[in-house]
């Protein structure tokens, strides 16, 4: 049965019936956890599994935002907590291995109970004056940090049997409010955008997943964010980036978009995204949302199964307790 182009949040640490069966019927390609639906390690496991159970299919994709640092759902007691991404370029000649090191923990960590996909790398590239939305979740100051950092995280998690999604395309570090709050407007020139907010995009365009920026740039258009442009999504993701990877929106919920959620994703679809977001849980949001989804199909169909496939690069023999310590022990920290 052909999934819905869909990825829904659900509201706590188990499915209600009624949930349970919205989801039989929506048929979403994949949902996405939170905090809020963290518990113990079997806990999160049977969520997974319940969740999968709905769509009756067991390679459905589940997500999370396991970055480290401010943005990381699973923590103590159950899980280690790790640093932020800009912790990394201070790790001098080591920084991508160890980068590298801690995503295939954080790979490991997720894939035990029942998660495939990780929300990172973070691409952005701030800029003085910025918001700090992004701030320490950046792995670098400039484009090439980024990229070194960001290659090494998404090869991580991918060796640990997990998706990355690379975020925010075409690039949130210019922005000057949080996208959550309001809808934040970029008006910086083309080639200044070139030059430093899509270059790590393009460098990384081979990756299987990203999510859109709900940012405006008015020099690409200046009536639209990114999720909801056509121009953006075909010229600049599609065409200058060449990203030909599955691309969804950013949590339709955020304040940076306004106007009926159905209209939200609709207008998401005709830009040319692959795949809408939705994580609140909240059941009347998730239900005009799934009113304004088409069904995966064409081009969207092949780069989700193109996606999935690319959960077969799982390597073998990670010695867990030496790799905990060695990736403790390059931010100086007892094992």
């Amino acid at each position: 049965m052909t999934s819905r182009a869909l990825i829904l949040g659900c509201a706590g640490t188990t499915l209600s019936a009624e949930e349970t069966a919205f989801f039989r019927d929506a048929r979403p390609w994949g949902f996405i956890l939170f905090k809020r639906n963290i518990g113990t390690p079997a806990e999160v496991r049977a969520l997974t599994a319940a969740l999968r159970d709905c769509v009756g299919r067991a390679e459905a994709p589940i997500l999370i935002d396991q970055e480290g640092g401010r943005v990381q759902r699973m923590g103590p007691p159950h899980w280690p907590k790790y640093p932020p991404g800009g912790s990394y370029g201070r790790l001098n000649g080591s920084a991508a291995a160890i980068a590298r090191l801690g995503a295939r923990l954080i790979a490991h960590d997720l894939a035990e109970v029942g998660i495939n996909v990780d929300c990172a790398p973070v691409l952005d590239v701030p800029s003085p004056g910025s918001h700090d939305i992004i701030g320490d979740r950046a792995y670098g100051a400039s484009p090439a940090e980024v990229v070194a950092i960001g290659r090494a995280v998404a090869e991580g998690l991918m060796a640990g049997g997990v998706l990355p999604v690379v975020k925010h395309m075409p690039g949130h570090g210019r922005a000057a409010c949080d996208s959550h709050k309001g809808l934040p407007v970029v008006e910086a020139g083309i080639e200044e955008l070139r030059g430093r907010d899509f270059a790590p995009f393009r460098a990384l365009s081979d990756l299987p997943m990203a999510m859109s920026a709900h940012v405006v740039f008015t020099a690409l258009d200046p009536d639209r964010p990114a999720t909801q442009s056509p121009t953006i999504i075909r010229d600049v993701i599609r065409g200058e980036i060449g990203f030909d990877g599955l691309l969804m929106t950013d949590d339709l919920s955020m304040h940076a978009l306004t106007g009926p959620f159905r209209a939200r994703a609709e207008a998401a679809f005709a830009a040319g995204i692959d795949i809408a977001l939705h994580c609140n849980g909240d059941a009347e949001e998730m239900r005009a949302v799934c009113e304004g989804t088409p069904l995966l199909s064409a081009d969207a169909a092949r780069r989700a199964a193109a996606a999935l496939a690319r959960l077969d690069d799982l390597e073998d023999g990670l010695d867990l307790p030496e790799a905990r310590a060695r990736f403790a022990a390059a931010f100086g920290q007892a094992a």
